[in-house]
């Protein structure tokens, strides 16, 4: 497995990239249901530490599976073979979602997530053959080993309290992996223009949940005479701010934002934030067509700050990783300006409509304002 050339004109996803991340619509979208579920039964606190546990599980795998490819990717057959075997995987981890919800049962995912990576192993094996990044492939190798032996002993030996503590631990293990590999080892060369890519048509996954919610609500308006008005509220709602997601998210220069190591672990890891809000965005929809509907046991005000919060938390964060460092004061101040005021838009009696003018606001400075530091490139805003 030789390395790609990190300066490779043209690198796109490839169409095994594509197929990939399509077990991962379902992933999401099992995973952004039973938060629903358990939000709208008015157990916040057990279904957003759920969601945490379960969403950590598909962006680590999803990440891992992205640097790696765009390092490595040579697409033989046994490649596309071990990619196959993540998929299943993945397809097993979304299996065992609704048991970790409902039961805390986490039995199925952990045996998914150790699928997906034990084939991460295999592939960074087959990496190390190349003797220019042969320290860093096998520091990968063993350290994703040996962390998928501690998620097994966590799932076996511990439950309650004890195996919360210990899966952040877990987390962090998991987290450290590539950190000691590339500074002891050498760094693995990544493609800047590829990699963001990906980021990228990850949320585009993400943004079609939202997009979904968004149907849903003009379907249950339909069969609800009495919710007629806000329901259809609800849907323009969401589409006005999932568009708004989008242009937000591919205003910057992603690119830019990972010319070092350190730079790259910051975005990658602030994307789990990204990726986990966009996803918990369309689970709070949800929650407030139950809420019109009168089919939640939140009321208005919780309703709403499960779809504020999540607003407010994809655009800081993309604000601070790609944002920030392209804009100047005009964009650097009204975007978190706009993520804050979002927030608090419960507590005002017309959330609903401040939210949507917030956003029309927020995007009405991007496109005014472009990137500084513009380059001679075509920047693909």
């Amino acid at each position: 497995m030789r390395p790609r050339d990190p300066n490779e004109p043209h690198r796109s996803a490839s169409p095994l990239e594509l197929f990939f991340d399509l077990v991962f619509v379902v992933a999401v979208s099992i995973a952004a249901v039973q938060l629903h579920h358990a939000l709208t039964e008015n157990h916040v606190a057990d279904g957003l530490l759920s969601y945490a546990l379960v969403f950590f599980a598909i962006w680590w795998a999803w990440m891992n599976f992205t640097w790696f490819a765009t390092s490595f990717d040579t697409d033989d057959w046994l490649y596309r073979i071990l990619t196959v075997v993540q998929m299943a995987g993945v397809l097993v981890l979304a299996a065992g979602i609704e048991s970790a919800f409902v039961d805390q049962d986490f039995a199925i995912v952990v045996l998914g997530y150790v699928v997906m990576r034990v084939a991460m192993v295999t592939q960074w094996l087959r990496a190390s053959r190349s003797s220019e990044h042969r320290k860093t492939a096998l520091t990968y190798a063993v350290g994703i080993a040996g962390v998928q032996v501690l998620w097994i002993l966590w799932w076996v030996l511990l439950d309650g309290t004890a195996a919360i503590i210990v899966f952040f631990v877990l987390v962090a293990a998991e987290m450290s992996v590539p950190l000691i590999a590339e500074r002891n080892g050498g760094p693995t060369p990544w493609h800047p223009h590829h990699i963001t890519e990906r980021y990228g048509l990850f949320t585009l996954i993400l943004l079609g949940e939202s997009l979904l919610a968004s149907a849903n609500a003009i379907i249950e308006a339909l069969h609800d005479d009495t919710a007629l008005a806000p329901l259809i509220s609800i849907s323009v709602l969401t589409l006005m701010v999932t568009a708004s997601f989008w242009w937000i998210y591919f205003w910057p220069p992603h690119h830019r934002a990972i010319g070092t190591f350190g730079n790259s672990l910051v975005y990658g890891y602030t994307h789990y934030f990204i990726f986990a809000a966009a996803g918990a965005f369309s689970a709070g929809i949800e929650v407030e067509i139950d809420v019109l509907t009168e089919h939640s046991e939140l009321g208005a005000v919780g309703g709403s700050f499960t779809v504020t919060i999540p607003i407010a938390v994809f655009v800081l964060g993309v604000w601070l990783v790609a944002i920030r460092a392209n804009a100047d004061r005009v964009v650097n101040t009204a975007v978190p300006l706009g993520a804050v005021l979002v927030l608090f838009d419960p507590l005002i009696p017309i959330p609903i409509t401040l939210t949507a003018v917030v956003m029309i606001v927020v995007v009405a400075v991007l496109v005014a304002r472009g990137p500084t530091r513009v380059e001679h490139e075509k920047l693909t805003t």
